[in-house]
């Protein structure tokens, strides 16, 4: 009787699960823009990950002899160089490539160690309330206090200038952002009527917080994950640019923003493209952001 049961419950576990992807992706779907952004991701995610075999040249390779090349479409242009070079003759689309690598790397760092500690900091906080809940909120309330790239620009400062720190600093300027939202969350679901029924079950402290609590509050989170995703590609390449991120010759687009400032009148190629690949990547993250908030949030959810 049991084996019966056990094989007829994983059917329609499985047939729940592709029902909810599909309700899922059907108000997902009914976003354009959203479908658009997370198309334009993936196809940032497969760049990134077989950078060495798109890329026409190596991202540190010069070319002694082509300086300052400009777009192989324009007067002077080279075809080996479909994007043109830069000051010591290095390929911009090579470099561009490449550096797709370190803004994912960065993105995924960011999040996780920013998501991670907000979730711990948020469930003490709302599952505990009373003076832990003050101090952290306060805490919390204090980093919210001061601008984001001038609260990083000082971490790093303070940490040194590298991609390390800078990963870092983002970390702690994005963490309150998760901290309130875990707050909110627990907050809230504490008071249903499932979470009683788990504590007259048995089910006590971490396990149901972690277990219980936790995976109903992951919605908002996701989303705010995915918002921010772009948010710590911006800053990182804020930070390469003021020349606190990362260093060169390191193919990051904030860096080669900064490597390109003296050249901005009589080489427009070596400024315009990086600073396109930043727009459209954090654009796209951006509308793939808000295509989550409507499908996840009951709220937002369109009839």
């Amino acid at each position: 009787m049991s084996e019966t049961t056990l094989t007829t419950s994983q059917p329609v576990r499985a047939t729940g699960r592709l029902a909810l992807f599909r309700e899922f992706w059907q108000y997902f779907s009914t976003n354009r823009g959203a479908v658009a952004g997370l198309f334009f991701f993936l196809a940032i995610i497969v760049i990134a990950l077989f950078a060495s075999y798109v890329a026409p040249h190596g991202a540190s390779v010069q070319y002694r002899d082509a300086l300052l090349v400009p777009p192989s479409w324009t007067d002077g242009g080279d075809p080996r160089f479909l994007l043109g070079t830069d000051a010591v003759g290095r390929d911009i689309l090579s470099r561009l490539i490449y550096g797709s690598r370190y803004s994912l790397f960065i993105g995924c760092v960011v999040v996780s160690i920013a998501l991670i500690a907000g979730i711990c900091f948020g469930l003490l906080a709302g599952a505990m309330r009373g003076w832990v809940d003050t101090l952290i909120m306060r805490v919390m309330d204090i980093i919210l206090s001061f601008p984001s790239l001038l609260l990083a620009l000082v971490l790093v400062a303070i940490l040194g200038p590298s991609l390390t720190n800078a990963m870092i600093a983002i970390a702690i300027v994005q963490q309150p952002h998760y901290v309130r939202l875990t707050r909110a969350a627990v907050m809230s679901e504490m008071s249903r009527d499932y979470v009683t029924a788990a504590r007259v079950s048995g089910v006590k402290g971490l396990r149901l917080m972690l277990v219980t609590v936790l995976p109903n509050c992951m919605a908002p989170l996701i989303v705010q994950a995915a918002l921010s995703f772009s948010t710590a590609i911006l800053d990182a390449a804020a930070l390469g640019f003021l020349g606190v991120g990362a260093q060169p010759p390191t193919p990051e687009w904030g860096t080669m923003l900064a490597e390109a400032r003296e050249f901005i009148l009589r080489a427009w190629w070596v400024v315009t493209f990086p600073g396109i690949a930043i727009l459209l990547t954090v654009l796209a993250i951006n509308l793939f952001g808000d295509g989550l908030r409507d499908a996840l949030d009951p709220k937002l959810k369109r009839s």
